[in-house]
């Protein structure tokens, strides 16, 4: 990665020169195939006890920097610390919770003291689902969530509906030690998955909110960061914020973006998916370094057009459906296959959005938020009939009938698992009955075996 366009540290000119070339498949290649030198493991994820419990059979978390849950049955959640000493942060990039992992996810913020949640995903993309709603319905106490497998409490105290992206503040209770504590969830809305946001200038307002927050600080846990999988979106976030502050401290002649985002995927493999959100990285990098200096004067005139953007792409209609997304992970080391779509102009990019591609961006809007599902009475964690069957692995695409192959194996394994539910019901209702009937048999039994003593005896 150190190759003398890159050794003259001008991001700016960087950028301009790989878009010139049309080179972002060929940049996000050379990324994938140096981290196949990678030697680390992923035992602990591969264990038969722990493989239902990652959404994705090919994103698992490195046995080095997984995140190990204390108070709980089992120690395992698909998560990872991932960390970068020269910007001095710490994040928590995980996958969206499974219906039976809600539990785990609230045990391990309250466990790592995280102050903040940055969801970056919709439940519902593309008609499929990417996430189990894993936070309470509505704000109060008879709306709160009662983990008893792990003796917290979650309780909605409000929410704030900000455009493209909403905050919601929950309060967490520890039954056990009677302590509680607050998490702010930030989530934002409009960005697709195996996409990028509206507009870098968006995204950077988004991402000085979270600051703001205090979220993102070294006096506190390490942010919570996911999406569905939590390695493209959740991986394009800490990059640009890690290297902003490091911008910051160190100026922009030292920072080597490829080279950090090596660093970073050796606490959690695959950050960054797609050629596309490399290069939005890159932008929203650029952007940052001029808006989040103090001398960085913005034109009021500019103000109306940046939140345009988010709000034409929120009320476009629904896309056709679109082919199918390459495996989480296989994809790292494969270039795409059609050409990479147009980035929306931000305020100051000017020509950096010089590109050769006359593909349209891809939509943001999945259409209305999905309905919450039927409250629970007891832990979501302990509902395993509720399991999101279709996000039980990755799914592997071959030409034209790839959309087909896949929608196939997701049936194929659909009906296996109901299959399966249905055996499992079948056997426990079988020993219930043979529960029922054990005592009812045994004293029909011991009342035919006391009259053939009786008719012995008398007889003789």
């Amino acid at each position: 990665m150190n190759d003398d366009k890159m050794s003259n540290n001008n991001i700016e000119a960087e950028y301009m020169d790989i878009a010139a070339r049309n080179a972002w498949p060929i940049i996000y290649q050379k990324i994938g195939r140096e981290c196949q030198t990678y030697t680390y493991t992923c035992i602990e994820a591969k264990k038969p006890k722990n493989k239902p419990l990652n959404r994705y059979r090919d994103v698992n978390p490195y046995d080095h920097s997984r995140v190990i849950l204390k108070r709980s049955d089992i120690d395992y959640i698909n998560a990872n610390l991932v960390k970068m000493d020269r910007a001095n942060r710490k994040y928590i990039l995980t996958q969206g919770p499974l219906a039976f992992t809600v539990a785990h996810f609230w045990l391990m913020v309250w466990e790592q003291n995280s102050r903040a949640i940055l969801m970056l995903n919709k439940i519902i993309e593309k008609n499929e689902k990417k996430c189990y709603w894993y936070w309470p319905h509505g704000i109060g106490e008879e709306e709160k969530f009662v983990l008893v497998d792990v003796q917290l409490t979650i309780e909605q105290i409000s929410e704030e509906d900000c455009s493209y992206y909403t905050t919601r503040v929950f309060r967490i209770h520890d039954m056990e030690s009677g302590e509680s504590r607050e998490v702010v969830q930030f989530h934002y809305t409009t960005w697709p998955d195996f996409g990028v946001p509206s507009s870098p200038v968006a995204f950077l307002e988004f991402l000085k909110k979270v600051r703001s927050s205090g979220a993102l600080n070294p006096d506190v846990g390490p942010a919570v960061v996911h999406c569905s999988a939590g390695i493209g979106r959740s991986g394009t976030f800490c990059l640009v914020d890690s290297c902003l502050v490091i911008i910051e401290k160190e100026g922009i002649e030292n920072v080597n973006i490829q080279q950090i985002l090596l660093e970073m995927r050796k606490d959690r493999m695959g950050l960054i998916q797609t050629p596309d959100q490399l290069r939005f990285s890159y932008q929203a990098i650029i952007e940052g370094a001029k808006r989040f200096n103090p001398n960085f004067k913005e034109d009021p005139k500019m103000e109306e057009s940046i939140y345009s953007v988010v709000a034409e792409e929120a009320d476009e209609p629904e896309e056709e459906a679109p082919p199918p997304p390459p495996p989480r992970a296989e994809s790292l080391t494969r270039a795409p296959a059609r050409p990479l779509p147009n980035i929306p102009t931000s305020a100051s990019l000017g020509n950096l959005n010089y590109n050769n591609c006359s593909a349209e961006e891809s939509s943001s809007s999945d259409g209305e938020p999905p309905t919450p599902p039927a409250r629970e009475c007891s832990s979501p964690s302990s509902s395993a009939d509720e399991d999101d069957d279709d996000d039980s692995g990755s799914i592997n695409e071959s030409g034209g009938n790839a959309d087909t192959l896949r929608r196939r194996r997701t049936r194929e394994l659909a009906d296996r698992i109901a299959v399966m539910k249905k055996r499992a019901r079948e056997a426990e209702q079988w020993h219930a009955l043979k529960r029922s009937l054990y005592k009812p048999l045994t004293i029909t039994f011991g009342f035919i075996l006391a009259g053939i003593v009786i008719y012995t005896y008398v007889k003789h």
